[in-house]
């Protein structure tokens, strides 16, 4: 199941938090924008732009505050990098 409430602009860097357990789809819009996907492993993941570094801290106290193990934290940017332009 994804959800995927409005958020931060599609222009800012683009995460992935993955998580043990599954969230239920009622968590999504507390997480700032980001699409809330659980897997037939048991997992959640969220992914989506996050504006900064302090939004990300953000989002990784909520995290915390739910009690749900972290699994990980990929930057789903290093995956397609911008190419600059002069």
């Amino acid at each position: 199941m994804t959800t995927n409430p409005a958020g931060p602009a599609a222009d800012s860097p683009r995460y992935e938090i993955r998580l043990r357990g599954r969230l239920d789809p009622r968590w999504a819009t507390w997480f700032d924008g980001m699409t809330l996907t659980t897997a037939d492993d048991g997992t959640t993941a969220l992914r989506g732009p996050v504006t900064d570094q302090a939004a990300l801290h953000g989002l990784l106290q909520k995290v915390r505050d739910l009690g749900v193990p972290l699994l990980s934290v990929t930057p789903l940017d290093a995956e397609h990098p911008r190419t600059a332009t002069t």
